[in-house]
């Protein structure tokens, strides 16, 4: 197998993009991933999407893209693993990239929930869970994770307003991040004002329904640098990539409070970089909501069992804090396309390893991990990379 490298990376703005459709925005981050890279072609096209069936009444997206970028003739394929399927399709194009299958392959994600009524967007949203057993009850995502918030604020004695460090933390980065949805900072007034959507979860703990569009370009290392003389941003590698999943339905875990597909895929990923949790200067975690912040701190082994919350509240999150999190804005404040997250975070991953952060930069990391997350912790990718 052998190691891989990205040596392009390209986004557009999140946002409510009324004025663009899937592949123009997906386009906007191709064309500079691949300008970056000094690229004009590829051998493949893996594109990470979760609604464009549903939302969009287009499937067959990975090859309109290809199209529409001028790639045609390559292999191109959509990725689907509901919220982590930027993530996923990371994976398939390094795995395809590190087997020999091919040498340059493009990796990107791109998601249109705007243009549709909200009970059509939570509706195709909720696809992603246990139509049978969730759906068909009328339980929403923002529903099951209220679930789980209260639940975990009764069984460890957490306050409400113990979640706020979360959110502050991610609007104080996103104030810095020209392409998050939400460039504004927030305070702990803020926080305990913010509406309810599903208590206890308010404005605060979610993140917001938007376009958008990622993309990298992925080599093998060894000819990593043939791409990256052209731009100051070296290559990054990716020194482990692994996946778990776990049960679609929250009610038929063991334990709905833990994420067990989040410790097993971080485990494999420590495993394969040759790292422990002490080697890692930052994380872009699936701050979906901010419950899921704490369940994941807790499943990848930063803080114990129902203590994740007090990270944040101690602040050890920050930019200059024990464990940067979320350090662009996540996906509270950059937003969450959903298909797109995941090669978002890769992407921010890029710009921190290699200072280009800006205001947001992390000082001198060298190892960073990012989760994504599909449906309430049913699949989760775990990816490490290093400079």
């Amino acid at each position: 197998m052998r190691s891989v490298s990205i040596v392009g990376i390209g986004q557009s703005p999140v946002g409510e993009l009324w004025n663009q459709s899937a592949r123009q925005i997906a386009y906007r981050a191709i064309a500079a991933a691949m300008a970056e890279a000094s690229v004009e072609r590829a051998d493949a096209l893996f594109l990470g999407n979760m609604l464009s069936g549903n939302l969009l009444d287009q499937e067959h997206l990975a090859t309109l893209v290809a199209d529409f970028c001028g790639l045609r003739g390559i292999e191109a394929a959509k990725i689907e693993a509901a919220c982590a399927s930027g993530g996923a399709a990371l994976r398939i194009g390094a795995m395809a990239v590190a087997s020999g299958f091919h040498d340059v392959v493009i990796v990107a994600g791109v998601e249109k929930m705007t243009d549709t009524v909200g009970k059509d967007t939570t509706a195709g949203l909720a696809t992603a869970a246990d139509a049978e057993y969730e759906a068909l009850h009328g339980v929403s995502f923002v529903g099951l994770n209220a679930l789980l918030m209260q639940r975990y604020m009764y069984e460890y004695d957490v306050p409400l307003d113990a979640f706020a460090g979360f959110s502050i933390n991610a609007h104080r980065n996103g104030a810095h991040n020209p392409n998050a949805m939400f460039q504004e900072a927030i305070n702990r007034d803020d926080y305990l004002k913010a509406p309810l959507i599903a208590t206890p979860i308010n404005m605060m703990d979610s993140s917001p329904v938007c376009d958008g569009a990622a993309a990298l370009v992925l080599a093998p290392t060894e000819r990593a640098h043939e791409f990256t003389r052209g731009h100051h941003r070296g290559a990054v590698q990716i020194l482990a990539s692994a996946s778990a999943n776990d049960t679609i339905a929250v009610h038929d875990r063991r334990d709905p409070l833990f994420l067990q597909a989040a410790e097993i895929s971080s485990e494999k990923a420590y495993r394969q970089a040759g790292v422990t949790t002490d080697d890692i200067d930052l994380f872009e975690l699936h701050d979906a909501f901010t419950i899921m912040s704490a369940l994941s701190l807790e499943a990848c082994g930063f803080a114990r069992r129902g203590e994740g919350w007090r990270m944040a509240q101690e602040d050890q999150i920050g930019i200059h804090g024990r464990l940067p999190i979320s350090t662009m804005g996540g996906l509270k404040s950059r937003g969450h396309p959903v298909g797109a997250t995941g090669v978002y975070q890769i992407v921010e991953l890029a710009q921190q390893l290699t200072g280009a952060a800006g205001a947001n930069q992390v000082a001198n990391p060298r190892i960073g991990m990012a989760q994504n997350i599909g449906g309430s912790g049913a699949t989760i990718v775990t990816h490490i990379l290093g400079v």
